[in-house]
């Protein structure tokens, strides 16, 4: 009899065993199908509304040397390869899908939300007032405002002080951050369309200095290296650049993030990435330190086209 309710006793234990344990299996599993499916880079496309487009618009400058310029019929230029790798990402590969839109500095917004261009890549820092107004993806880029001055004038414009000289004739951009910069310096600036007007201007002894982003006085410089010079004050600011889209198409914000994401990425393990290829390209070679891409913000979570989704 003991061995009968021995065995009894056994066989309760081991049903109750795995009982229990086929429960758990399928709470996990339970569990497991709850849980949120990762969007796909496929899927957050067909939200955007680029989508089916036979071509995407991307705005870009025209008149920044390094960083977007028309040369002999070609759009060339820092902004212009990272405006290339986005389009390519997003499935325009090839300018024969892309649809260049020329803009002035003071022409982004405006055109983003008017719905002229889909995105806009040209040296456009990203600001709160602006944010209010259009989407920003990135960083993608770190620069400084900087000045520039003919060499003439190297001994006679050296600080903030000079700038603030009434008799001191300063040009800058309309529309850009560093107008305000300006302003909030008590610096009287002329205001005009692009920053080549300024370069023109000192070249012409119109204007004593311009002051505008680094990456984009160095374009100029690359030109005139023996006519012009920067000379590093301390404004004390540092510029995000980011790619532009219109705020309401989140979707292609978060694709544009995601893809420059990637970038960085690749740079980070020591690969080559667009960004870098990009950079030794134009900027590299003319700018006072070297430079790596920063970390973009607000990077959603993507399967990416040739990726598994990434275990939970």
């Amino acid at each position: 009899m003991n061995q009968i309710l021995t065995r009894f006793r056994v066989r309760s234990v081991a049903t109750t065993v795995a009982v229990a344990l086929t429960l758990t299996l399928a709470a996990a599993a339970g569990c497991e199908s709850r849980q949120p499916k990762l969007p796909s880079v496929a899927e957050k496309l067909r939200e955007s509304n680029v989508y089916g487009q036979p071509k995407i618009r991307i705005g870009v400058s025209t008149t920044e040397p390094l960083m977007g310029e028309l040369a002999s019929g070609a759009h060339v230029g820092f902004d212009v390869e990272i405006a290339r790798y986005l389009a390519a990402q997003l499935g325009f590969e090839g300018d024969q899908r892309i649809e260049w839109v020329s803009l002035a500095t003071e022409e982004r917004v405006p055109a983003l939300q008017g719905g002229t261009v889909d995105m806009v890549v040209s040296s456009f820092s990203i600001t709160e007032e602006r944010e209010k107004q259009i989407g920003f993806a990135g960083p993608y880029f770190v620069t400084t405002q900087e000045t520039m001055i003919p060499v003439r004038l190297r001994d006679k414009i050296r600080t903030i002080e000079d700038l603030q000289n009434p008799a001191t004739r300063v040009c800058t951009s309309g529309g850009s951050t560093t107008q305000a910069e300006l302003r909030n310096h008590q610096i009287k600036a002329f205001v005009v369309k692009d920053v080549g007007d300024c370069v023109q201007g000192i070249l012409e002894r119109r204007y004593d200095a311009v002051s505008s982003d680094e990456t984009i006085l160095a374009g100029f410089l690359s030109q005139h290296p023996k006519e012009l010079a920067i000379v590093d004050m301390p404004f004390g600011t540092s510029e995000l650049l980011g790619v532009g889209v219109p705020i309401g198409d989140p979707a292609l914000r978060d694709l544009v993030a995601f893809f420059l994401n990637k970038s960085y990425l690749q740079g980070r393990k020591g690969l080559s990435s667009p960004w870098l290829t990009a950079y030794h390209r134009t900027l590299g070679p003319w700018l006072k330190t070297p430079k790596t891409q920063p970390q973009p913000l607000r990077v959603p979570e993507l399967v990416d086209f040739d990726d598994k989704a990434p275990p939970r």
